[in-house]
């Protein structure tokens, strides 16, 4: 979107870190909202803004409006999913992180040892709260005083190059069949939003919900808006979303792998577990969701490893790939 400045970005974002910096917490009462929960009210709200945003910017060719046979829209029903390991086989920001690391942003010796926190997480199945602290300063760093359009741009030619093979059908068959009820579709990612959107873009989905960074005239600054999508976060900007479109989250339907995301599944009507980790099968077997498995049998046979990354060791292991930028000669 040459030109045009998205309502997450500048001060906004600035005056809400300082509300919530380490030193103030004396704002919040014991009886109120925690930091965490206010980042990820924050980061909701900032993903449903930017979400829409990014929507309303294409053209109706792009996003179907005048498709030869349009399908009769069901104004109030939406489907939201869970990108990596849902609609994404394994991580799309490692897919990402793969696609700079051959554009020189990163050494591949970043890339393994931002692998090596990942398979820790998948053994522990643990968060580290000093990840989750580092991964909150740290994990979009490397765009600082980039152009929110080159990332845009980066992000186009990696989903060509890696991503679109890692697709899984089964979920794309999913969401087509809301789509064909006339429903929109939307991905919900600790992804940073553009990216996000590209998927959303190249799959031919309404748009995405994803984590949002700070940016002014166009350019980042190298700080979050809120947090990491994740979580709570992705209940919230679901909720936000809902709101702004008009959407009845009973007769909404939610996808995901990770336990992480029980708050965003229990926000909705119906909930779907999809190649689901070892705790979240269980929840959905007590709650009574649906579970759907695409995965081979022998990779399903090992669901009592977690599979889904949680956020704390993806935000710290994402500080380490991106706060390691290779400095390069003019």
């Amino acid at each position: 979107m040459p030109g045009r400045s998205l309502p997450y970005g500048g001060g906004f974002g600035e005056s809400l870190s300082a509300l919530i910096r380490p030193g103030r917490r004396r704002l919040f009462s014991k009886f109120g909202p925690s930091e965490a929960e206010v980042r990820a009210n924050l980061a909701g709200e900032a993903s449903a803004d930017a979400a829409l945003a990014l929507h309303e910017a294409r053209t109706e060719a792009e996003i179907g409006i005048e498709a030869e046979t349009p399908v009769p829209r069901d104004l109030t029903a939406a489907a939201f999913f869970d990108v990596d390991n849902t609609m994404v086989q394994g991580a799309s920001i490692i897919h990402f992180a793969r696609g700079l690391v051959s554009r020189d942003y990163f050494r591949k010796t970043d890339l393994l040892e931002f692998a090596w926190q990942q398979v820790k997480f998948r053994i522990t199945g643990k968060e580290n709260s000093n990840d989750v602290a580092s991964g909150r300063e740290k994990a979009l760093s490397f765009v600082q005083g980039r152009s929110t359009e080159e990332l845009r741009r980066l992000g186009e030619e990696i989903y060509d190059e890696i991503i679109a093979d890692k697709i899984w059908p089964g979920t794309r068959a999913l969401a087509q069949m809301h789509l064909d009820a006339g429903q929109q579709v939307w991905l919900v990612t600790a992804t940073p939003v553009e990216l996000a959107d590209v998927i959303a873009k190249r799959l031919g989905l309404s748009g995405a919900l994803g984590t949002v960074a700070e940016s002014k005239d166009g350019v980042f600054t190298g700080r979050l808006v809120g947090d990491i999508l994740h979580g709570l976060g992705k209940a919230h900007a679901v909720r936000a979303l809902a709101i702004r479109e008009g959407l009845n989250l009973k007769r909404c339907t939610a996808y995901s792998d990770s336990h992480n995301d029980a708050p965003m599944l229990s926000l909705v009507g119906t909930a779907v577990a999809i190649n689901p980790d070892a705790d979240l099968r269980e929840l959905a077997k007590t709650r009574g969701w649906e579970v759907r498995d695409f995965r081979t049998a022998r990779k399903a046979a090992k669901i009592g490893v977690p599979t889904a990354l949680g956020i704390g060791a993806a935000g710290g292991a994402l500080a380490v790939l991106l706060g390691r930028r290779r400095d390069h000669a003019a």
